[in-house]
C-alpha cells in the first residue's frame, strides 16, 4: 500500500487541482469506480421509461444538477470546469453506457475524491431514479428544454436583485410581491 501511495504521488506533478489527472490517476481512479459498482451494475430502474419521469428529472436537474453537470450534461459551467476531475460530458458513452443501477448507485452515494456528492435521502429514492431517465434522455435533449430548465435554475442573490428590480420597473416603479425561488 505504501508503494502505491507513493507511486500515485510521484506520478502527480503537485497538489493542485488546476493539473490534470495523470494517466496512473485515471487508472486507479477507474478502477476503485468498477469495484464499487459492480453490485450495483444489477438494479434495475423501477421508474417507468414516460415523459412524465423525464419532466420530473429534468425539473430536478436544473434545480440540483446544473450548477456542475449544465442543463445539458456537457459540464460546461464554471463549477463543473474547476472540480478535479471535471464534471463528466453526461451525453458521452463514458455515462450512457453506465447501467441504470451504477448510474443510481453513483447519484445516491457520490464519487470519493471528486466533486461528485452523494444525495441519498431516505423516502426519496425515485426522485434518483427520475435522474437517472433524465440522464438517458440527455442525448436527445431539445433545445426548448434547455431553455425551459433555465428559468428552474437556482439563483444567485445577484439574479434575484435584478428580477425584483425588472418586477418593479414593470410595475410602474412599484414592488410587487418579492419573488420566491425555490433551491
Amino acid at each position: 500500500m505504501v508503494v502505491l501511495a507513493y507511486v500515485t504521488l510521484s506520478q502527480a506533478s503537485s497538489f493542485s487541482t488546476n493539473a490534470q489527472p495523470t494517466a496512473f490517476e485515471r487508472w486507479i481512479a477507474g478502477a476503485a469506480r468498477s469495484l464499487t459498482l459492480s453490485s450495483a451494475a444489477k438494479l434495475a430502474n423501477p421508474v417507468p421509461d414516460t415523459p412524465e419521469a423525464i419532466a420530473e428529472g429534468r425539473e430536478h436537474w436544473a434545480d440540483h444538477c446544473a450548477s456542475c453537470h449544465a442543463n445539458n450534461g456537457s459540464g460546461d459551467t464554471e463549477l463543473g470546469k474547476h472540480l478535479y476531475p471535471p464534471a463528466p460530458d453526461m451525453r458521452l458513452p463514458a455515462t450512457q453506457n453506465k447501467t441504470d443501477g451504477e448510474l443510481f448507485f453513483i447519484i445516491q452515494n457520490g464519487i470519493r475524491m471528486s466533486g461528485m456528492p452523494g444525495w441519498a435521502t431516505p423516502g426519496h429514492e425515485e426522485d434518483s431514479w427520475e435522474l437517472v431517465r433524465f440522464i438517458r434522455h440527455l442525448p436527445q435533449l431539445t433545445p426548448q428544454e434547455e431553455l425551459d430548465m433555465r428559468k428552474l435554475n437556482p439563483k444567485s442573490p445577484e439574479d434575484l436583485e435584478e428580477e425584483q428590480k425588472e418586477q418593479e420597473f414593470l410595475n410602474g416603479g412599484k414592488a410587487d410581491e418579492p419573488v420566491h425561488h425555490h433551491h
